[in-house]
């Protein structure tokens, strides 16, 4: 298991964008880059540091995936057939836990991974406690009986700050959720822009 060291806000602050579009990203207040020098950092970036900056605002979107981890969703995306971009979001969408924080049940990726790791997710009545489990479409997956009004659960399903995405149906009252297709870049409601495009160029250097 891999553990989020650093302050989640602070790669908010790094990029100047409020990756994961929550009211209380600091990003809201101050735009500029954290520590002592952070409202100097400015200037042009060169290739390699707009391809890392991609890389490390997509691979932070997803909370806890470490730099091999990573490595390994590029390896698989350019062994699919069709657009590697295309493919590399495809395969962060079909985690497990990247689909209970769509359909929902959590407020952020942080809390989806917990989640399912303390095992209160099914897949096709099966407990699956792996976040990075590959769900294929078709999928049932549903939140165990007992952990159905946990408040954590019951205050997700209620936020408004984000919507269920088309590629998701989500049953809030049976606590169900099936991922109908893999989504491409542009269905999947990402606060800022991300550049698939630009993580396969850096990987591919």
């Amino acid at each position: 298991m891999s553990k989020r060291i650093q302050a989640k806000h602070k790669l908010d602050r790094r990029m100047g964008q409020n990756i994961w579009g929550r009211p209380k990203s600091p990003v809201n207040r101050r735009e500029y880059g954290p520590g002592q020098h952070g409202q100097r950092r400015k200037g042009k970036m060169s290739d390699f540091g707009t391809q890392l900056r991609a890389k490390q605002k997509l691979k932070g979107y997803y909370g806890n995936i470490t730099e091999k981890q990573f490595r390994r969703y590029y390896a698989e995306a350019i062994r699919l057939r069709g657009d590697s971009g295309e493919n590399l979001v495809g395969l962060l969408e079909r985690r497990l836990d990247a689909v209970v924080y769509r359909a929902k049940f959590v407020a952020t990726p942080f809390a989806a991974r917990q989640f399912v790791n303390h095992g209160h997710v099914k897949v096709n009545g099966v407990r699956v406690n792996i976040p990075s489990y590959q769900v294929k479409a078709g999928d049932l997956i549903e939140v165990k009986e007992s952990s159905r009004q946990l408040e954590i659960v019951i205050v997700a399903t209620q936020l408004s700050e984000r919507d269920v995405p088309d590629y998701i149906e989500a049953d809030h009252a049976k606590m169900t959720a099936r991922v109908t297709r893999i989504p491409t870049l542009s269905e999947v409601p990402y606060p800022v822009q991300m550049e698939p495009n630009l993580v396969i160029e850096f990987y591919s250097r």
